[in-house]
């Protein structure tokens, strides 16, 4: 569910604290492991990157949960930073717009 009064938590912050820290690994460490750049993991830790179907992927081999666990943190992201500031009226269908 995407939180309505406040940003969702990004995948990279859920990254550090609940993986890492208490696994006690580092960046660099996790991208050696995953066969990618420092600078890749660093910057989805920093929030300046989000998570990439690829990288879902490597996560969950890695922390041995789901892709779909990776890209669920980011599709909450996504939708709760970038929710419109207008509301939008909804269409109604023809019949019901017209009392039938």
């Amino acid at each position: 569910m995407i939180p309505s009064n406040r940003v969702s938590t990004h995948p990279g912050e859920v990254l550090k604290l609940e993986f890492l820290e208490p696994l006690e690994q580092s960046q660099s460490g996790l991208a050696r492991h995953l066969g990618i750049p420092v600078q890749r993991v660093n910057e989805l830790i920093r929030g300046k990157r989000g998570v990439t179907p690829e990288t879902a992927w490597l996560l969950s081999q890695a922390f041995d949960t789901s892709p779909e666990f990776w890209m669920n943190l980011q599709n909450s992201y996504d939708l709760s930073s970038r929710r419109p500031k207008t509301k939008v009226k909804p269409i109604l269908h023809n019949r019901v717009a017209k009392g039938i």
